[in-house]
């Protein structure tokens, strides 16, 4: 199939702005943002048309690490709760360079992302100094910085002067000159603070990067699903295995139902990425040792509508949409977010939803310890007499997995 980068890359920062939700109340489109800026920077220093989408690529990926459960750790147990502190955290350069190994790019990226903290005068996490520091972690940690200092949403003349001294007072220590000079002449354009607005700035970038697709297989789309899906699951410790387990297990069904290699690899992106909407949901909640208020329950029912939102922009992506935002719905009508029943759930839809229930069955839970194959095949069944999910599905999990 024909992969558009652009369309999962907008799909990824939907998805890293549902980690700010959770770890701010609210999403400030800061990954958009960031990565507007640098084009802008970008453009203006010279940059080539694959080294401008390279570089907002990154730009938007630049806090995929802050998922990682250590991170979250570190945010919870300040006293200072909010972005900056866990935006500074050193691990997340680390995380964040590791989860993109396998995404595509067309210029050298290496280290980009694991020097973004460093400043002009070697004072950054890693002591990297100058030139040493890759271009495109310069104009990302300029473009971070100020997303972060300033508000950009009520942007004024009085918040402009406080940017011009902090521009002028930090030049050559934590900025670069060039990289200064550069955001200095691209900003005296109205145009570019009304872009960064909320209501703007989506649409603002969109029309920005420029457009690449490759052509893939699903197998290849898998290989960058892979680690999207190790972002998603350090979340929490208790869901450090779940996607990875859950592809693993529709893996072996779609060999015992004779599925082809294509069709067999998108089941598999489908459990990559079902969970895709959890990085929206509180930690307090995932990892509460009670029984959840029925608030906190309404609010967990909201992760699979995210999963959709997040992926219903991908062209090609139809069936793993389809999928990955069905697998909490129920045959008789009482699943959620939707309330399909079972003339709208196809079969793969069904699949995923048996197999996501008995994955998180077999795992550690904040409340319950792992339960085995015996004793979760027994709620499954309870909930297959109920006509709550698919009976012959039920059975052939009982007799693969035992």
């Amino acid at each position: 199939m024909l992969f558009n980068l652009n369309e999962f890359l907008m799909s990824i920062s939907f998805a890293l702005d549902f980690v700010e939700l959770d770890l701010t109340g609210a999403t400030s489109n800061h990954s958009k943002r960031v990565s507007y800026i640098c084009y802008k920077l970008g453009e203006n220093l010279g940059l080539t048309k694959k080294e401008l989408y390279d570089l907002t690529a990154l730009a938007i990926l630049h806090d995929n690490g802050i998922s990682e459960k250590s991170l979250h750790d570190t945010l919870l147990g300040s006293e200072l709760q909010n972005f900056t502190i866990i935006e500074r955290k050193k691990e997340h350069c680390t995380a964040g360079e590791n989860n993109i190994n396998k995404f595509p790019f067309y210029s050298n990226v290496k280290d980009v992302l694991l020097y973004h903290h460093e400043n002009c005068d070697g004072t950054g996490f890693f002591n990297i100094l100058g030139n040493d520091i890759p271009l495109m972690s310069q104009i990302i940690h300029l473009a971070d910085i100020l997303d972060i200092t300033f508000d950009f949403e009520n942007f004024n003349n009085e918040e402009h002067d406080k940017l011009l001294t902090f521009m002028l007072v930090n030049r050559n220590i934590i900025f670069f000159d060039k990289i200064a000079n550069a955001f200095l002449d691209v900003s005296t354009h109205k145009s570019f603070w009304l872009d960064l607005k909320r209501m703007f700035i989506a649409t603002a970038l969109k029309n920005l990067i420029p457009e690449f697709s490759i052509e893939c297989t699903f197998k290849e789309i898998r290989d960058i699903t892979k680690n999207l899906s190790r972002i998603i699951d350090s979340k929490s410790p208790y869901t450090q295995l779940h996607s990875s387990g859950l592809a693993e297990k529709a893996a072996k069904l779609a060999v015992h139902y004779g599925y082809s290699e294509e069709d067999t690899y998108e089941l598999i992106i489908a459990a990559d990425l079902h969970d895709i909407g959890k990085l929206a949901m509180p930690s307090s909640i995932l990892e509460a040792k009670r029984k959840l208020t029925i608030d906190e329950y309404e609010v967990i029912k909201e992760h699979s509508y995210y999963t959709r939102i997040a992926l219903q922009g991908i062209k090609g992506f139809d069936n793993i949409v389809e999928w990955a935002s069905n697998h909490h719905e129920k045959l008789n009508g009482e699943g959620y977010p939707y309330g399909k029943d079972r003339s709208e759930l196809d079969f793969n839809s069904r699949l995923l939803g048996c197999l996501d229930i008995y994955q998180a069955l077999t795992e550690d839970r904040p409340y319950r310890a792992s339960l085995n194959h015996k004793v979760a095949m027994r709620i499954l069944t309870d909930m297959k007499n109920d006509s709550f999910i698919d009976s012959k599905i039920t059975e052939d999990i009982d007799y693969i997995f035992s």
